[in-house]
């Protein structure tokens, strides 16, 4: 019996060895695994640790880090072109009427008496503009800095400098100024036939004067609304083919950039939708479109302005109900050729008294500032693509546009 009890007693110890040194390899093999491929956690299991109290969560950044983690493409491209962004101060000399005038006009009587009723004053104004090279050509609008006796610009860097006018276009309200300057930050234009609807849109600039408080352009982001946009006339001005954007954009922004995502200069600030009485910001801008900026500032860097002497060889007159009623056409809109001047471009072009145009170049022609609109923006040499409406049906007719030989 106590052979038979020895005989078992050394067998239980030697499986109970087995089993701890079998024990002892699983383990080890296990342990290096885990060191060799450690657990995968989610996003948000990063930087917790457990703890007797419960979950505990701690930051994985240093403070230096966190302004980094936060930049994107908007916060690049601010940083990008602010540089190049000033702000614009001007002193106009404006002419002005006495109240009473109206009661005595222009009258050699009365002048006698009482003068001149006109006098002079000077008038100050707010804008803002972008430098285009590193020499100091600036970017404004005309209504900003067109007419002024005296501008003086604003750097980022603080300095203020004299600027003087190279040319200005009233038309499409551009404007380029020159300051003296080297190496001067400047900003790259992008092409803004490519404009996505629904992209990035950044305004920068000078609005309310505050570029002055720290010499640092404002910031205003947004959307691109639409494009192609067609504002009609004001004044001498036409606006055509804006860019809108909801990017905010207030008195004093004229002038200044609207840059996409990228960084590059798609628009130049130039206009506001108000409401009632207020003149601020309710929800829309608009800004010149890049591509049109670039060859009014071409012409105007070469010859201080920009030359229309596009000649047509017609003389035309809005269509208006009765005209429309009269030819056959089913809305009144259009011009109508009421002479043809003989030998004249037109005459070559087999135009007609008569012929209503509703399309040249693919942009509508809905009335007469349509069509002044589209001739200020034609140089001669150019080919218009038109549709003519004649005889109750539409055709095409191609007319080259000649220099006015006056």
């Amino acid at each position: 019996m106590n052979g038979g009890r020895k005989v078992k007693l050394k067998g239980f110890l030697a499986v109970l060895s087995v089993m701890i040194v079998v024990g002892f390899v699983l383990g080890y093999a296990v342990k290096s695994a885990t060191s060799a491929n450690p657990p995968v956690h989610d996003a948000a299991d990063v930087g917790v640790l457990e703890s007797g109290a419960g979950m505990q969560q701690v930051s994985q950044q240093s403070p230096d880090d966190l302004p980094r983690s936060r930049e994107n493409a908007i916060t690049r491209a601010v940083a990008r072109v602010s540089p190049a962004v000033v702000g614009i101060n001007v002193t106009e000399v404006r002419q002005f009427r006495d109240p009473f005038h109206s009661f005595f006009g222009d009258d050699p009587f009365f002048r006698q008496f009482f003068g001149d009723r006109t006098y002079k004053q000077e008038v100050k104004g707010i804008g803002s503009g972008f430098i285009i090279s590193p020499d100091g050509y600036i970017v404004t609008n005309d209504h900003v800095a067109g007419n002024a006796a005296e501008i003086t610009v604003t750097l980022t860097s603080g300095e203020r400098l004299k600027a003087q006018i190279v040319g200005s276009d009233p038309v499409t309200d551009i404007c380029l100024l020159k300051v003296e300057g080297r190496n001067l930050p400047s900003l790259t234009f992008g092409n803004s036939d490519e404009i996505i609807i629904g992209e990035w849109s950044i305004a920068l600039g000078n609005p309310f004067g505050l570029f002055e408080i720290n010499d640092k352009p404002t910031v205003t982001v947004g959307v691109i609304s639409s494009t192609g946009m067609n504002l009609g006339r004001v004044g001498n001005r036409f606006y055509r083919d804006m860019i809108e954007t909801d990017a905010a954009i207030n008195g004093g922004n004229s002038g200044g950039p609207l840059v996409n995502g990228l960084g590059e200069v798609i628009g130049v600030n130039t206009l506001i939708f108000t409401g009632g009485q207020s003149s601020t910001y309710v929800g829309y801008g608009f800004a010149i479109p890049i591509n049109k900026v670039k060859s009014i500032v071409n012409e105007l860097r070469k010859s201080g302005k920009v030359g229309r002497q596009g000649y047509t060889g017609f003389e035309a007159q809005v269509v208006d109900v009765n005209i429309a009623r009269y030819f056959g056409l089913a809305r009144a809109e259009g011009i109508i050729i009421s002479e043809i001047h003989r030998g004249g471009p037109s005459e070559r072009a087999g135009l007609r008294v008569g012929d209503i145009i509703l399309e040249i170049n693919g942009k509508n022609v809905k009335s007469d500032t349509d069509f002044l609109g589209i001739l200020y923006d034609s140089k001669p040499g150019e080919t218009w693509e038109m549709k003519i409406f004649r005889d109750k049906r539409t055709i095409s007719i191609s007319l080259r546009i000649d220099k006015d030989p006056q």
